[in-house]
């Protein structure tokens, strides 16, 4: 596929700068000004456009094989071209498990014939992931982003540790939902909270999430493994990933456009605010965004949820966990954090498309000339409310229903190839 494109401010080395780029055979041919169509390029003008990589998200969870109903690979990678996404990795809370090979070829056959853009999947750590004996990761290794039991812990911290090690003899980090159940109560299903006491809720101690993250960094400091820390949602779990980072531990870490910009005072009684973690307080929610601006937070995963209309429909303590994001996570960013002046676009850039993909082997996150032709085009003066019926995914269960923000996506392309296009674009 060949084709230009016109007259944008285009993310190079760093800085926006005024460039066309000629895409042919997949990769960045030209970057330079005043590029002019040869052959049959098809030609496209974006003035006033901006050209960013194309973003890289490391947890979605696509559903299938196993669970179509909520979502398929086909349209959750849609759904993420829609959103400026070109690269994907899947977690395996799947049927089957990716616990041994010929469960993950079963994933792998349907990404190879029906995923838009690149996704990378993730073998389980253990046996259908239930905690109780390691997955074959060596077989898994040479085919997947990392191992990662999303959905719950690994509570044995044995087993962990043995994990760590042969994971780290592989070469693929450990990528954690950090979750100690012996602190969990039955039936959470919010942050412990006044809205947990007002509504007879049962609250979720932030203590679940950090004392496994404290035990893991533990582990990666005796074993010297490669460690991931999902979803981050509270003060006391970033100080611990910012200490291991001091000692030049291989840790980094994620968060979600959801905890870096609400917090429980914003709760609802809606399945579109249930998700694990939960939301959490105020001082969390600053505290990560002191850590994305200070480094401490690598990267922004959506943690794209997806569940059917009924499943969502019972209400915060009834519903399934899980939101949906891979639309809206830009926008919603944008306006808040570089618009709201947190941040810069320039950051924002690095969390949502350098940074995943450096760590989990996607590229580099870059646009340069001879590069793989990985970009996404937004208007970032384009101001929308977020419908979630219009979305592309099944899923249609956001908190950020109704908002209004800025930045739309007109194109994206991944691997040199137009995967989403607005009509009027």
């Amino acid at each position: 596929m060949k084709f230009l494109l016109k007259n944008a401010q285009v993310f190079l080395d760093g800085a926006f700068r005024g460039a066309d780029l000629l895409i042919d055979g997949g990769v960045v041919a030209v970057i330079g000004q005043g590029l002019a169509a040869t052959g049959d390029a098809a030609v496209f003008d974006f003035s006033g456009a901006h050209i960013i990589p194309g973003l890289t998200d490391p947890h979605v969870h696509l559903r299938e094989p196993g669970f179509a109903y909520k979502e398929t690979i086909k349209t959750g990678t849609l759904a993420a071209a829609r959103g400026g996404y070109t690269a994907l990795c899947s977690m395996p809370n799947l049927s089957p498990v990716p616990d041994r090979l010929d469960s993950l070829n079963v994933q792998l056959d349907i990404i190879a014939r029906d995923a838009a853009l690149r996704v990378s999947p993730y073998g389980s750590i253990t046996r259908g992931e239930r905690g109780e004996e390691l997955a074959d990761l060596p077989a898994l290794a040479p085919f997947v982003a990392g191992f990662s039991d999303d959905g719950r812990g690994v509570q044995d911290g044995g087993l962990m540790r043995r994990a760590m090690e042969l994971a780290r003899d592989l070469h693929r980090p450990i990528v954690a939902h950090a979750e100690d159940e012996s602190l969990l109560k039955k039936g959470w299903s919010v942050n412990e909270c006044a809205y947990a006491k007002e509504h007879g809720l049962v609250g979720n101690s932030p203590e679940s999430e950090w004392r496994q993250v404290e035990r893991d960094l533990e582990l990666v400091r005796e074993t010297g493994a490669s460690y991931h820390v999902c979803h981050v949602s509270t003060k006391e779990t970033l100080a611990l990933v910012r200490l291991a980072k001091f000692e030049g531990l291989d840790v980094t870490c994620e968060t979600a456009p959801h905890y870096l910009t609400l917090t429980d005072e914003d709760l609802e009684d809606s399945g579109s605010f249930r998700m694990n973690p939960p939301i959490r307080s105020r001082e969390d929610r600053e505290a990560l965004i002191e850590g994305l601006c200070d480094g401490t937070v690598d990267m922004i995963a959506t943690d794209h949820a997806p569940h059917s209309a009924e499943e969502k429909s019972r209400g915060l303590a009834g519903s399934l966990n899980g939101i949906v994001g891979l639309e809206c996570a830009f926008p919603v960013l944008y306006t808040k954090l570089v618009l709201g002046r947190v941040t810069s676009l320039e950051r924002l850039i690095e969390l949502m498309a350098a940074a995943p993909a450096r760590r989990f082997g996607l590229g580099d996150g870059e646009i340069r000339p001879g590069g793989r032709a990985d970009l996404a085009v937004f208007d970032l003066e384009n101001e929308f409310t977020i419908d979630s019926a219009g979305f592309l995914s099944k899923g249609r269960s956001t908190p950020f229903e109704g908002w209004r923000v800025r930045g739309r996506c007109l194109m994206t392309v991944s691997s040199g190839e137009i995967v989403w296009r607005r009509d009027d674009a």
